[in-house]
């Protein structure tokens, strides 16, 4: 049974990460267009340039984007999974020390999730596996020529 599981795993770490990175891409286009109920759920958009709101919103369509397809899959996972470090101590813990309390499991579970991506790649159906593996190609071709 173990080596089933084991056989699978890079194909649901895959699948892991193009959930977590659609949602978080899902969540940049709410709040940059107003989209899947907008900013907050109130329909509109955060105001551009406004700090933190609109650059967290850039951060997470973007690194979203990324994650989804899987390139730069780590570099993507570790500045998103900071920047909701950063949202959930400087928003939601000064209000309340567990997250339970202040609203901040989002923020947690998105910082962990992706923290997690940064360690163990981006998994079967990327993107940066596709790009290794066409690398890999190249360089065998140039040495059998």
């Amino acid at each position: 049974m173990t080596a089933r599981l084991d056989q699978a795993r890079p194909y649901v770490l895959g699948l892991f990460r193009i959930v977590v990175g659609l949602l978080f891409l899902c969540h940049g286009a709410a709040s940059l267009f107003g989209v899947l109920g907008g900013a907050g759920g109130t329909g509109g958009t955060v105001p551009t340039g406004s700090w933190p709101g609109w650059y967290a919103a850039v951060i997470e369509l973007v690194c979203g984007a990324l994650v989804l397809v899987g390139l730069g899959t780590r570099a993507a996972a570790f500045l998103a999974s900071g920047a909701m470090a950063y949202a959930y101590f400087k928003v939601h813990q000064p209000m309340a020390l567990f997250p339970l309390k202040n609203g901040g499991e989002l923020s947690a579970m998105y910082c962990w999730s992706l923290l997690l991506l940064v360690f163990t790649g981006p998994g079967a159906l990327s993107l940066d596996g596709l790009l290794t593996s066409a690398q890999a190609n190249r360089k065998r071709e140039a040495v059998t020529a």
